[in-house]
């Protein structure tokens, strides 16, 4: 195109070069805005000027990119994020990535400035002159500019406006262009090019794209595979390779022919690749929890990060803002390093999905927690996780604030607290009680004065019926011991000892200071359940759950994350007498059905008021866990009549615990310092003639006494059928024992049927 200048024709190129940036994007302007320069008007200089005054402030900050989320072992278990992004330097991209992007874009671009004068001016040539075909003459940094526009785009009419068809844009980002010329090197714009640009299939950036298309980081692109990822970026639909293959191919071929073009490969190398048919090793980029390999945990890192990146102001901020922050995660490009072992967590899987189907309608839910650290070790639900059939998204083993629900009775595991503040009040451990099968409690009085009266209490077996101490009223779970020891230690220091353990009710709120609160009244979540035995395991020293252990962001800086605290709760020596005593509980108690876990361990049992759920929570030294079992539906409405705390979960614990700590050492509890109580074991003299059994329990130390009614049971006639306490128990030399005497099997139709040969049923 030729101007004339002092009566002489000279191209336009060379006259646009005598003047400056500015002025040389002003005369493209009114060539681009209007059909000839001077019209309505309109010089070049004029918009030249008005160019210049243009604000080109661009947000050229880092792109999204994906979080990601790893165990204690280093393993990546789940991705975060809005789009699939991962941005790397240039260096880490390959050479021939970065020549088949230029040569296909912008083969002038180490050569121009902000615009390609001579391709722009050719395509305004050829668009004048074309009835309907246009050429582009966008430059890299152009395509840059655009891409960081769209990027920045935060509502649906910004969106609209920076990918309108308009000549407004186009100058604004010309605008743009020219600045980032001014401020940036041409590797820093190809970079920024090269980690923003859409390579098709839901990858953003090259990185992000070989790894999506090929299985492979961008250093490591071969030549077909580099043509095939630059010729995608033009239209990524149209030339996506597994919807259109034929077109991707035929695409590719024209990089690579353009490469051979331009001389950055040799006419035999493009042959030669474009004889390759396409190859695919795809890995789709799938995020969020639902995909994870551990998705309640990650649901439960996912609310520990929303308090992170809001400076623990997450629940008291506004739905807009809550909507930022979650944002923040999947655009921010963080690493999170977490506490999870998926040893633990395949072992409770397993071991919570062979009692409970996931289609059931019950549910059974079990965290696990490392003594003397915190550190949640797995989570889980039967069900699994997701929406559907057999799915939950609820994070059933946390409280509220981690993606759970409210939490389900805690069930006697509470009693452990109270056996903590007796012991660290100087009950000492022989104390007898009477406990009646069923009585009357009060007065009760709550850390704020508030007096309860006429607490009406029973035990689930109605054979428990006598004197009980801390050892046998906790191996048998006795409802009735546990509300006079909970009198003598008072409702507060109860309460407070759970407290002091970080037990909360699963909404967040304070425990009920309730008289029923020592037999699991306070709906609780397991974490937090699991977390309290820990510090039990810990001989006292309780750590708040941790989940979290650090979170690096993408320029390398390390987030604060909320402080997590350990502190000594509990007297050593006295945390050694409550395991001591929690020991028994799955030898000689209510959860010695289970056998054991072939190593040292404690815990207790837990049935929920009108079987609306059943809870064992136990530890070793080195690991806590908790599970629950209860009806999805509605644990009040729909109840699980016949679940004890030994019968479903204590199993679950078992089992879980088993293959979770598996190789692992086997330490045991530290001794007790000191008189533990010296005790009477009952002997086992069912099936034996009355005289006998009566001279055995006497022999013992113990006081017999004979039941005034016979019962109906498997031994014969005229035998002893049980005792009470049973088999086995431990009580303070001369308690009474109360014998049972069979009158054969048959019910008595006048009186009333007592539970038959069970007195040391697993009943709590």
């Amino acid at each position: 195109m030729l101007v004339q200048k002092e009566g002489r024709s000279i191209p336009l190129v060379q006259l646009l070069r005598l003047i400056g940036a500015g002025v040389v994007a002003g005369v493209l302007v009114a060539f681009i805005a209007l059909p000839g320069i001077g019209s309505a008007g309109l010089t070049a200089r004029d918009a030249a000027n008005d160019f210049q005054n243009m604000d080109d402030d661009l947000n050229t900050s880092p792109p999204p990119e994906k979080t990601v989320v790893y165990d204690a072992q280093g393993d990546q278990i789940a991705l975060f994020f809005d789009k699939y992004r991962e941005s790397v330097p240039l260096a880490k991209v390959t050479p021939i990535m970065q020549k088949a992007v230029i040569g296909i874009e912008d083969s002038r671009f180490y050569e121009h400035g902000a615009l390609d004068l001579k391709g722009t001016l050719r395509a305004l040539a050829s668009n004048a002159q074309s009835d309907g075909g246009r050429q582009g003459g966008s430059t890299l940094t152009q395509q840059y500019v655009k891409n960081l526009l769209v990027e920045n785009a935060k509502t649906d009419e910004e969106y609209d406006e920076v990918t309108a068809p308009t000549i407004g844009r186009k100058i604004r980002e010309l605008r743009y262009a020219l600045r980032l010329e001014e401020t940036m090197s041409k590797n820093q714009i190809l970079e920024g090019y090269l980690n923003i640009a859409y390579f098709g299939g839901g990858a953003y950036g090259v990185q992000a794209a070989a790894k999506r298309w090929f299985s492979r980081p961008a250093a490591k692109l071969s030549l077909p595979q580099a043509a095939l990822l630059a010729g995608i970026t033009q239209n990524p639909t149209a030339y996506d390779p597994v919807l259109h293959p034929k077109a991707a191919r035929q695409r590719r071929d024209v990089v690579l022919y353009r490469m051979a073009e331009l001389g950055t490969i040799t006419k035999a190398q493009a042959d030669a690749a474009a004889a390759q048919p396409i190859e695919l090793n795809e890995d789709k980029p799938i995020g969020g929890c639902e995909t994870s390999k551990a998705p309640f945990f990650c649901e439960y890192v996912r609310y520990e990060m929303y308090q992170v990146l809001s400076n623990g102001k997450y629940w008291s901020l506004s739905k807009e803002r809550q909507e930022e922050i979650a944002n923040r995660l999947k655009r921010g490009g963080y690493v999170i390093r977490t506490t999870l072992s998926m040893k633990a967590q395949n072992a409770l899987d397993k071991a919570l999905r062979s009692y409970v189907s996931p289609l059931s309608n019950r549910v059974a839910a079990e965290a696990m927690v490392e003594p003397g650290t915190g550190h949640i070790r797995a989570m889980g639900s039967s069900k699994r996780f997701g929406v559907g059939k057999g799915r939950i998204n609820l994070n059933l083993a946390a409280n509220a604030q981690h993606g759970g629900g409210v939490g389900v009775s805690a069930g006697s595991t509470f009693k452990t607290f109270t056996l903590a503040a007796a012991l660290e009040e100087g009950i000492p451990i022989r104390t007898s009680i009477h406990s009646p099968s069923r009585t009357i409690v009060s007065p009760f009085t709550d850390c704020k004065g508030a007096t309860y009266t006429g607490w009406n209490v029973g035990n689930a077996d109605p054979a428990e019926n006598g004197p009980y101490n801390l050892k046998n009223g906790t191996w048998l779970s006795v409802n009735t011991f546990y509300a006079y020891l909970q009198q003598r230690v008072g409702l507060c220091d109860s309460v407070k000892m759970a407290e002091k353990f970080g037990m909360r009710r699963g909404d967040g709120k304070p425990l009920q200071q309730v008289p029923s609160q020592v037999l699991g009244a306070n709906e609780i979540d397991m974490v937090s359940l699991a977390a309290a035995y820990a510090g039990f395991g810990a001989r006292g020293r309780y750590c708040d759950p941790v989940a979290v252990t650090e979170v690096v962001a993408p320029d390398g800086k390390k987030l604060k994350l909320p402080k997590k605290a350990c502190k000594q709760v509990l007297d050593q020596n006295i945390a050694d007498q409550v395991n001591e005593i929690l020991k028994g509980v799955l030898t000689r108690g209510t959860a010695k059905n289970i056998g054991g876990i072939g190593r040292p361990s404690a815990g207790k049992t837990g049935t929920c008021e009108n079987f609306s759920c059943a809870v064992f929570a136990g530890h070793t030294p080195n690991l806590a866990s908790a599970v629950a079992y209860w009806d999805f539906r509605g644990p009040t409405r729909y109840p699980v009549y016949g679940v004890y705390g030994a019968t479903i979960p204590a199993p679950i614990w078992a089992n879980s615990m088993r293959n979770a700590l598996l190789g692992e050492p086997a330490p045991s509890f530290t001794a007790p310092v000191g008189d533990f109580g010296d005790f009477s074991t009952v002997p086992d003299v069912r099936g034996r003639p009355v005289p006998q059994a009566m001279a055995a329990l006497r022999r013992a130390g113990l006081t017999a006494e004979l039941a005034p009614r016979p019962v109906p049971s498997d031994q014969a006639r005229g035998m002893v059928a049980g005792t009470s306490p049973g088999p086995g128990s431990e009580v303070d030399p001369g308690s009474k024992v109360i014998v049972y005497v069979s009158r054969g099997k048959g019910r008595d139709p006048g009186g009333e049927e007592p539970p038959g040969d069970g007195w040391d049923w697993p009943f709590d």
